[in-house]
């Protein structure tokens, strides 16, 4: 299948895949994402690949939601709230797609991972972080909650306690407080990062995969498990609110590059 945002390499059991718009600092527009939903669903069918990396092209994993997509802003910003409603299923679809694929799953984090690349993250089954890497939830910034079911992925990793402070004050952290904190399994340097992640993606594609691939459902079935009977109202915390008039200064103080003046309305 021919992708136009994604690279994928295919070694043996192992498959790299790249996020490739580096020059949008592989922002997730429309046409990403789906191509993301659609490469998972690939790997349903691919019984040769064990381990599937995850990695953005260029400098950075992904700068997040492409805010400049004109086609995800008039969906976001036009038409019925049902409609809106179904188009808001694209960002945890693909979140959930990535979470619940049969291989082993590798995020390889170059530069930054912000808003949907740090959810794309923490729906792998593990992190390698390049020493100059950071990694954040933006969302509060703009006026919104934290969506795509990402909230609890980033509970499981770094505790409540953390990751209501980084979800909440909404910075980019360093790799060194992140390995600290439990989100990255590993620090590497920037030039070692794509190879120590094949040298972690081969050892996991030695395991027998039956096995290894039921271990990893039960473990995140067992961390999962209340998941769906919390996160299944957070789009409908996203259209509240990205309705306010602190989402609207949020998004506009952004283009600014001035520090937003939020009012609670």
């Amino acid at each position: 299948m021919e992708y136009k945002y994604l690279k994928i390499e295919r070694r043996i059991h192992v498959a790299t895949v790249s996020f490739n718009r580096p020059e949008k600092l592989n922002t997730l527009n429309i046409d990403l994402m789906s191509e993301i939903i659609r490469v998972t669903q690939e790997f349903n069918n691919d019984g040769e690949t064990r381990v599937v990396i995850f990695t953005g092209a260029g400098n950075n994993f992904s700068g997040g939601v492409d805010l400049s997509d004109p086609e995800l802003m008039q969906r976001m910003s036009q038409g019925t709230m049902l409609m809106k409603s179904r188009f808001l299923k694209l960002g945890p679809k693909m979140i959930r797609e990535i979470y619940e694929m049969s291989q082993i799953t590798i995020a390889a984090v170059n530069g930054v991972a912000i808003g949907g690349g740090a959810c794309i993250a923490a729906a792998c089954d593990f992190r390698i972080g390049a020493n100059n890497c950071k990694i954040g939830y933006p969302e509060v910034n703009l006026g919104m909650n934290l969506s795509w079911k990402a909230l609890p992925m980033c509970v499981s990793l770094v505790g409540p306690a953390r990751a209501k402070r980084m979800i909440i004050l909404a910075q980019k952290e360093n790799a060194k407080t992140l390995i600290e904190w439990g989100f990255l399994d590993k620090v590497v340097p920037s030039k070692e990062l794509i190879p120590a992640a094949k040298k972690m993606a081969d050892k996991f594609a030695a395991k027998p995969p039956m096995a290894a691939q039921m271990v990893k459902q039960s473990v995140n079935a067992i961390a999962s498990a209340l998941d769906q009977a919390i996160m299944h109202m957070d789009a409908d915390q996203y259209q509240l609110t990205t309705g306010s008039k602190d989402f609207m200064e949020g998004v506009q103080a952004f283009f600014d590059k001035r520090a937003p003046e939020f009012i609670g309305d």
